[in-house]
């Protein structure tokens, strides 16, 4: 004979309120900060001729924000980490004179999951 079993409903309104909760918010923030952090450490500086010598690495920002996600446009509470240099995009993605560094693609990599 098999001992108690639990059961579970899952309520959409629910996870829903666990979704748009301070918890998740703080823990989407957190996750963002680590993100950044590495960001930080593995930013190109440039140079002793470069203009913007350390601008690059001292522009990162991490926030939590609340987005339209989904096919419904709920809004939930989402991480972003961005760099507000406005050379950050060639320093990501590279161009026809710089290659590409992807500094945020591998610091999600590599801070994501902690």
């Amino acid at each position: 004979m098999a001992g108690p079993q639990a059961r579970f409903k899952m309520s959409k309104r629910g996870v829903g309120e666990l979704l748009n909760s301070p918890m998740i918010a703080a823990e989407l923030l957190r996750r963002a900060e680590v993100i950044k952090g590495v960001a930080e450490g593995i930013s190109p500086v440039g140079g002793p001729g470069d203009p913007h010598a350390g601008n690059y690495k001292t522009s990162w920002y991490a926030k939590v924000e609340r987005r339209s996600v989904g096919r419904s446009g709920t809004k939930r509470p989402v991480g972003v980490v961005g760099n507000t240099a406005y050379y950050a995009r060639w320093v990501e993605y590279g161009s026809e004179r710089v290659p590409a560094h992807h500094v945020l693609l591998r610091a999600a990599q590599a801070g994501g999951g902690n």
